[in-house]
């Protein structure tokens, strides 16, 4: 079996859904609910330079300190108050779409992160590696196999 898919940008998502500087922890718990989505990357509109993913993780974490400190009935208002830039993972590891797979592997084993930016030369967001990208790749691979 040849394999022609050998860099992130064979298998990266470029149809993205990202919230910008001025989004709110609200917007961005509206988002991941409705989209079942895990991550999303902060955009600078004006630029389109990644400022920074926001991970289910930290949404969750914030989410529950300030449950823990405010309550229930003021959540969505401390939510709606709390800008997804304070938030953000700002040193969020990216690469160029012609990484090599292997180093998206790299990547997933040694982070604990569930997603790989991928930006051009002007560190602007062009996709994203999940690590769903990659089951779905292996069951490509494995699917292939099969039926040799």
């Amino acid at each position: 079996m040849m394999m022609t898919t050998r860099t992130v940008g064979d298998i990266m998502t470029r149809e993205l859904l990202t919230l910008d500087q001025s989004a709110t922890l609200k917007d961005a718990h509206d988002l991941m609910r409705e989209k079942s989505i895990r991550h999303i990357p902060v955009v600078d509109p004006l630029t389109g330079k990644l400022m920074g993913v926001l991970t289910q993780k930290r949404m969750i974490a914030t989410i529950m300190s300030l449950l823990s400190d405010y309550g229930v009935s003021a959540l969505e208002r401390r939510e709606r108050q709390c800008r997804v830039v304070e938030i953000i993972d700002p040193a969020f590891e990216s690469v160029d779409e012609q990484a090599p797979l292997t180093d998206a592997v790299a990547f997933f084993l040694k982070n604990k992160h569930g997603c790989l930016t991928i930006v051009d030369e002007n560190q602007c967001l062009i996709g994203i590696v999940t690590s769903s990208d990659f089951v779905r790749l292996c069951a490509k691979l494995l699917a292939s196999q099969l039926s040799e």
